[in-house]
């Protein structure tokens, strides 16, 4: 189904692929033919053609669990006026997991700062944020930025990117994205799917052919290929929106009369423009999908990438759902019990308790539609499986029940509910204990359903595609490949309405108004004061996790802890508290001992260790660490970051970063993201001291490295330590300690 060819290729008249390069142009020359290249270099505002870009998007977007964050670091940071189109949707806090009145004060706060700021205001439950951007927002040849990590709209020829609010900050107050200049790969598309396969099929293929080997990691994915032509726009929006799983950059398609037609039912005709290679475009590498061999998948936990055909579960089921349990036992060791293969069946079937269909992913017109048309006449039952779509717009959920889904759905025992985006990060269907949830969602990472082990709680995620998901719920949740059962759509094609937004959503783009008053709820906090870097840094591990991959929901929970996102003290009380529960303890009583030492009084654990490697306390900086394998997989919620510095965080230390938007986020919160070589064992424990001597000068004059020590009870011992590829701004905004000190120095100056 998916084949990746490491090495590049040429790409001639976006039909031939020439992979000898005799008489072809250097890569580097051929490459600026790429669609890519042709929208981030009219967007590099050096206007070069250097291996550093400095990007200036064309919009924003963001959600209520990011903006009154963004907005907060923007204005403190001398914001005056969006300078560009910014969109703030309420589709993560939309439904109130802890009571009170917090959601609904962040989305007061959100009107407001639109009319006094000039933003666009999407009111809850109108639309999930990237299916507005697909509706409202999104240019032919334009790029935007978005605080979540799935912004994609290649398919609509827009670049997508998915930052952490620092970058969103950077646009706000007119500075830049900066990049080295990416590799491209092309996604080469050729036949065509089969009834019964779906977006989330072809996309979990793709994650599965890539995720782990770092295949296209930090890279731009440029679809193209025969195949591209028989897919609707909803299944290519489907496949784009799940390319921020592989760890890619971004993502870009050609475009096409079908392309032309999502502009024109949208009554933007203008914004459509014909996207295409140039004649001889080069490519670093290329992976091939052939469509017409796409089988029925499902990803079983923890990971899009952890993926099989529903023809192999189903003909080898105990043996892979064992997998599964033991590495459920094997991240959380006793504090669940945990048993997946209860849920085969005497006869070798699967049963699924619930299924899901939502989300920017899954909620589409087109997924609604198949899964009506396969459960037509049908029911889930009155047994334990239960099932739930939520179309992911007001003008999708109009065209679902004028066209009669929204009845034949509801006629099968499904529920509807509004756009709302809390079954992806667990805010909205928490599964049973030991439930099995079938979803069209982006991800299954481990509590991102909702559960908390530390209380005894275990629930898994697999994700499949809508059609696939109907076709269980109509076998009373067995699970079911849709390819095996008989179905014909004959539902009418979508068309959009745009009353809603014309009566609802506030845009203000262009009419700031500064006398506005911006208006706080009592939790909408202002950040604590953050300290700058002083000469030396002495560092101890608060936590030291060894699992492969730590994800952005392990370093911050997503779920119930959303709706604290406007209150960084409080919100930085869950951090790190479903993997390491100690964590937070043990920073708060580092930083009270910074404190302790910035007033004159060094603790004694401080003094001793200094007194080994024959440092001052006066000019040496004390704050907690975190060592991990490979963090920050997942989201771009700045929050992973943020909560660590909160809690007096000054650095981390791992192999690499799981994604660049996760560093982003670290530099811009002021903690120097170390990286150690791969040889190097890393044997050390929560409490042992990291002396790194000469740390301001080292990051301030350039240097990408430094030798530095680890103080252990067992002695001193030897570490060499990287940083590098920063960029000079980003050195100043590690040495003065976050970037809103970095923008109050500038205004200083």
């Amino acid at each position: 189904m998916v084949e990746l060819i490491k090495q590049g290729v040429y790409l001639l008249n976006g039909t031939e692929i020439k992979k000898d390069a005799a008489g072809m142009p250097a890569p580097d020359e051929a490459r600026e033919n790429t669609i890519t290249y042709g929208i981030l270099r009219s967007h590099d505002v050096d206007g070069s053609k250097g291996k550093k870009m400095r990007i200036r998007f064309d919009a924003m977007m963001s959600h209520d669990i990011t903006y009154v964050g963004i907005i907060q670091t923007a204005r403190a940071s001398g914001l005056e006026e969006f300078p560009l189109p910014y969109a703030m949707t309420n589709c993560h806090n939309s439904l109130c997991a802890v009571g009170g009145t917090i959601n609904e004060d962040d989305h007061v706060f959100g009107l407001s700062a639109a009319k006094k700021y000039g933003g666009i205001y999407v009111p809850a439950n109108q639309a999930v944020i990237h299916q507005y951007a697909r509706e409202a927002m999104v240019k032919c040849g334009n790029m935007i930025l978005g605080s979540d990590s799935h912004t994609r709209y290649g398919s609509l020829g827009n670049m997508g990117v998915g930052e952490g609010g620092g970058e969103l900050v950077k646009q706000l107050l007119k500075n830049t994205w900066d990049i080295n200049a990416p590799e491209v790969v092309l996604v080469w598309l050729e036949g065509a799917p089969r009834k019964g396969v779906g977006p989330h099929d072809v996309a979990i293929s793709l994650v599965k052919a890539t995720f782990e080997s770092g295949f296209v990691k930090n890279k731009v994915l440029e679809f193209a290929g025969p195949g591209v032509k028989n897919l609707p726009i909803d299944f290519r929006n489907g496949i784009d929106i799940m390319t921020t799983e592989t760890t890619c950059l971004s993502s870009i398609w050609v475009t096409d009369d079908e392309v032309k037609h999502h502009y024109e039912i949208h009554n933007r005709p203008q914004d459509y423009k014909e996207l295409k290679p140039g004649n001889i475009a080069y490519y670093d590498a290329m992976i091939r999908i052939d469509l017409s061999t796409q089988e029925s998948m499902i990803a079983l936990p923890f990971h899009p990438s952890n993926a099989f055909t529903i023809h192999e579960l189903q003909a080898n089921p105990v043996e892979i759902l064992r997998q599964v349990e033991e590495d459920t036992r094997k991240r959380f060791g006793d504090k669940v019990q945990v048993d997946l293969v209860d849920k085969v069946t005497k006869d070798g079937k699967v049963m699924a308790d619930q299924g899901i269909i939502a989300g920017c992913s899954g909620g589409t017109y087109d997924n609604l539609s198949a899964a009506a048309a396969i459960m037509k006449d049908k029911s889930i039952g009155n047994d334990y499986f239960t099932m739930s779509a939520y179309p992911q717009s007001v003008p999708v959920f109009m065209a679902t029940a004028r066209s009669g889904i929204v009845a034949e759905l509801l006629e099968t025992g499904c529920v509807i509910k509004p756009a709302f985006c809390g079954p992806c990060f667990g805010a909205g269907d928490v599964p049973s204990n030991n439930g099995l949830s079938i979803r069209h969602t982006t991800r299954n990472f481990p509590n991102r359903e909702g559960s908390k082990p530390g209380q005894g709680q275990i629930s898994l995620v697999a994700l499949m595609d809508a059609r696939s998901i109907a076709a269980t719920a109509a076998n009373g949740g067995i699970i079911t490949a849709a390819t095996d059962v008989d179905y014909s759509d004959t539902h009418i094609p979508y068309d959009f309405d745009a009353k809603i937004y014309e009566r609802r959503v506030f845009n203000g783009y262009g009419k700031a108004n500064p006398a506005e008053e911006l208006k706080y709820g009592p939790n909408i906090k202002d950040w604590p004061k953050m300290y700058q870097m002083q000469d030396n840094m002495l560092l101890e591990l608060a936590a030291v996790i060894h699992d492969p991959v730590t994800t952005t929901d392990e370093l911050i929970p997503s779920g119930e802890t959303s709706s604290y996102r406007s209150n960084p003290l409080k919100l930085s009380e869950f951090a790190l508290s479903r993997r390491v529960p100690e964590y937070v303890g043990l920073s708060k009583r580092i930083q009270a001992q910074d404190l302790e030492r910035r007033a004159g009084n060094v603790p004694e654990n401080v003094a001793n260790a200094l007194a080994q490697v024959g440092a001052d306390a006066a000019n040496t900086s004390f704050g907690s660490c975190v060592f991990a394998n490979r963090p920050g997989d997942g989201s771009a919620r700045e929050q992973a970051a943020s909560c660590q510095k909160v809690l007096g965080g000054d650095a981390n230390i791992c192999y690499e970063y799981a994604t660049k938007r996760y560093r982003s986020n670290c530099i811009n919160w002021g903690i120097v993201p170390f990286t150690i070589a791969p040889e190097t064992k890393f044997e050390y424990e929560p409490g042992d001291f990291v002396f790194v001597p000469g740390i301001r000068e080292a990051i301030v004059g350039g240097k990408e490295e430094i030798d530095a020590k680890v103080i252990t009870k067992n002695g001193v011992k030897d570490i060499h330590l990287f940083f590098q590829n920063l960029t000079p701004d980003e050195r100043t905004i590690l040495a003065e300690g976050c970037l809103m000190n970095y923008y109050a120095a500038q205004k200083k100056r």
